[in-house]
This record gives structure tokens, C-alpha cells and sequence, in this order.
């Protein structure tokens, strides 16, 4: 069995190092032009050399995004930009533009090109297109059915690798090709700058009663009538592997540090577990919890089993229900382990230990002392550097967290 690969988001270097530690085999990130996401802070030219050299040390790969739709007063520069992914060592462009197709071949010719999901893929004669056209790998759109991936794998070629979305954030339009910011804010979902609309709170005002506001159901709150549930397949990742999928996709590099490494630490387990043992293979419970502890809408499976209640018209939000209360600095000090505070905690409170080697370890809190081996009963200061004397050895992409107050029996 080809063991797919595991493709996690990387909004900036930390968000990298924590993909990587926790079990990614690639990440994909931007650099400062032609990402579609502008909101993270991406990365600079020589940033972008430092990050495909940590992830080529650990065997791993960098793909860039270069999928904007660009204007033709855009295009001149594109050439330089895509020679500079190449210089610094990056391993693939994702490209949506079929213009920026043929200046990756030109330009930048070692750099693999990868097609995006904004090119909305649905039927195999179009990724065998893009495949003759000079793409090594194809990104499907996100409104497929698993029936209809595994038709795509069967009838191209099998050189054309295929990438689909596993988990994250979907788009109420196809597959991201929407233009309700740019209408209704100037920010333009098409070129990195959404602002997310479809998020919003609607309700209803016919034109002959202007001020008169009219829910568009019953309620106090309104309606989120465009807002869309987050995609999650952790629970099925027997059916992508046996569909043929060749890279599992994790969106969110608008995401924290503790969102990338958590979801590339619970899909890195479920594929590695299946692979080693097909017929004997159960996702371990707190696996599958793991990815309910980071921030995240209700969870569906997307289009991949049929369109099935995705909205949720009830609310914008995100479910919160565990918080970082401190990150691991990988200092060790002559009292313990140096932390760096993210959020309150305090003597008694219950906490888990999270890492890349093992499953989470809940512990309760006994001693909390600061650098200087003063005691403390609570760590109240963001970015306060903290010691746990009862953790004695700690990897150094650890993370502590804590029940939500609001979620605490």
C-alpha cells in the first residue's frame, strides 16, 4: 500500500515547525504576492529559503502558493516571483492561472506545478488536461463525491498525483470562486483578501419598509443562512486511502500554531495506523477527540458521501472548548522545563500535556514557579516564562492546555 502523503498548512515559520514536528510530510504556505491568503503573516524570500531547508533536513517538502486569479498589470513580475520559489529551494507552486502555468515551465522549470482547488476539478479528462498541459499534480474540488475521486484516480494518468481537502474550513461557492467580499467589502476572495461574508449574520428588509429588519426565520438570533459547517474525514481515512488519493489536505494557514500541530498530529496517527495494518485498524478514541480540542465550526464530511445538512444557520462562531495555557520553549532550567504562558492557569487547575511521541497526558497542577524557583499560585501574565518542577522532561514542541472556563463542569 502507498501510504499517502499528509499536506498541513503553514500561515508562517512557527506554524511550519509545529506542522512538521507534529507529523506533516509537506506543508504548502505563501509567500508576500499571488497567495490566496493574505490575512497570515506568509513569508518573506528569506524565510521561505529557511523553511525549505529545516523541511528538506527532516526529509519533508514545501509547496507555494501562486493561485490568484492576476490582472495583466500583475504579470510582469510573476516570472521573478516564481524564479525566487526556485532559488530558495521550494518543491512545488500551486497554480490556478493557466497563464502562470506556462511561465512556471518557463521560469522556473524545476519547480513542480500543482494545480489548485480555485481550478475546480470535477471530472478526470479535465486533470488528464491539466496533466498534459505540464502539471505533476492535480488539487480536486471540494464538491466531489469519494465515488467520484476514485473515477478521477482510475482514469488519469498515474504519473498525475491527486490531492484532495481532508479537513478544514469550506466555502458556501465553488470551490472558493466567489465574489460576495468583493461585492459587499472591495476585498476580493479571488486574490487572498476574503473577508468572509458568508460568515455573517443575515436578515431580511424589503424595499417599500427600509429600517424595518425581519429575521429569515424565527429567532432572536437571526440567521447565518450562507455560513457553511468545517470539513473533518478523520473517520475515514480507510475509504481516501482505498479511493487513491495521493495527498491528504489540511486547510488553515490562517490558523494557530496549536490548530496546525493538532491536526497534523491526529491524521499523521489514523493514516499511519492504517497503513501498518489494514485489517485491524481502529482509531483510537483520543485521536478522533483531539481534533474536537481545537477551534473549529460543527464538523461534516463535505460532498464526499452527498451534500447532507452542510449549513448551520443557527450561528457564525466557532466551538472553542480547550485553551493553550502555556508552550513548551525546549529550555531545560535548573528548576524544570521552561514554558512561556498563553492563557491563565493556576495551582490545582487540570491541564494536558500534549507532544508529537504519545497520546495527551491530563495532569494536575502541583508546584508553578518562575524562573528563579519563586513559587507561584498563578501564572496570570501572557508571555510570563514559567517552570512545571513535576514535568521532568518535556519535547520542546510541547503544548499545555486547559478546559475552557465556559466549557468546565
Amino acid at each position: 500500500m502507498r501510504k499517502p502523503e499528509l499536506l498541513s498548512p503553514a500561515g508562517d515559520f512557527e506554524r511550519l515547525e509545529y506542522a512538521l514536528a507534529y507529523g506533516a510530510d509537506a506543508c504548502y504556505l505563501a509567500g508576500k504576492d499571488f497567495g490566496m491568503r493574505t490575512a497570515p503573516g506568509n513569508f518573506t524570500g528569506e524565510e521561505l529559503e529557511k523553511a525549505c531547508k529545516l523541511a528538506h533536513s527532516l526529509g519533508k517538502r514545501v509547496y507555494v502558493t501562486v493561485n490568484t486569479m492576476p490582472r495583466s498589470e500583475e504579470a510582469e513580475r510573476i516570472p521573478a516571483f516564481l524564479d525566487s520559489l526556485q532559488q530558495a529551494g521550494a518543491d512545488a507552486a500551486i497554480i490556478a492561472d493557466l497563464g502562470v502555468l506556462e511561465m512556471c515551465k518557463q521560469y522556473a522549470p524545476r519547480l513542480e506545478r500543482h494545480i489548485s482547488t480555485q481550478a475546480n476539478i470535477t471530472n478526470y479528462q479535465a486533470a488528464e488536461a491539466w496533466h498534459k498541459l505540464g502539471a505533476h499534480r492535480v488539487v480536486l474540488a471540494r464538491e466531489l463525491s469519494l465515488g467520484e475521486v476514485a473515477l478521477i484516480r482510475e482514469k488519469t494518468s498515474p504519473e498525475l498525483a491527486i490531492e484532495v481537502f481532508v479537513h478544514g474550513a469550506m466555502c458556501m461557492s465553488y470551490s472558493g470562486r466567489c465574489y460576495l467580499s468583493a461585492y459587499l467589502t472591495g476585498r476580493d476572495g479571488n486574490r487572498g483578501a476574503c473577508a468572509q461574508p458568508c460568515r455573517w449574520q443575515y436578515s431580511l428588509v424589503e424595499r417599500q419598509r427600509p429600517g424595518q429588519v425581519m429575521d429569515v426565520f424565527e429567532g432572536e438570533e437571526g440567521a447565518y443562512i450562507l455560513n457553511s459547517k468545517d470539513l473533518c474525514m478523520l473517520d475515514h481515512i480507510p475509504e481516501l486511502i482505498e479511493a487513491g488519493v495521493d495527498s491528504f489536505k489540511i486547510e488553515g494557514r490562517a490558523k494557530t500554531a496549536y490548530y496546525t500541530a493538532i491536526t497534523a498530529n491526529a491524521y499523521r496517527r489514523a493514516i499511519d495506523l492504517y497503513c501498518k495494518d489494514p485489517a485491524g485498524y481502529v482509531l483510537p478514541d483520543w485521536v478522533r477527540q483531539e481534533v474536537e480540542k481545537v477551534s473549529h465550526r460543527e464538523y461534516y464530511t463535505g460532498f464526499y458521501f452527498g451534500d447532507t445538512d452542510s449549513q448551520r444557520p443557527e450561528d457564525g462562531g466557532y466551538q472553542r472548548p480547550w485553551e493553550v495555557s502555556a508552550l513548551s520553549l525546549g529550555e531545560q532550567g535548573p528548576y524544570g522545563p521552561v514554558f512561556l504562558q498563553k492563557n491563565r492557569f493556576s495551582l490545582g487547575d487540570a491541564l494536558e500535556l500534549i507532544d508529537p511521541v504519545g497520546a495527551p497526558v491530563a495532569f494536575q497542577v502541583e508546584r508553578l514557579l518562575d524562573e528563579e524557583g519563586q513559587e507561584l499560585t498563578c501564572a496570570p501574565h501572557p508571555h510570563q516564562r514559567l517552570v512545571l518542577p513535576q514535568l521532568t522532561q518535556v519535547h520542546e514542541k510541547a503544548f499545555l492546555r486547559r478546559r475552557a472556563k465556559k466549557e468546565e463542569k
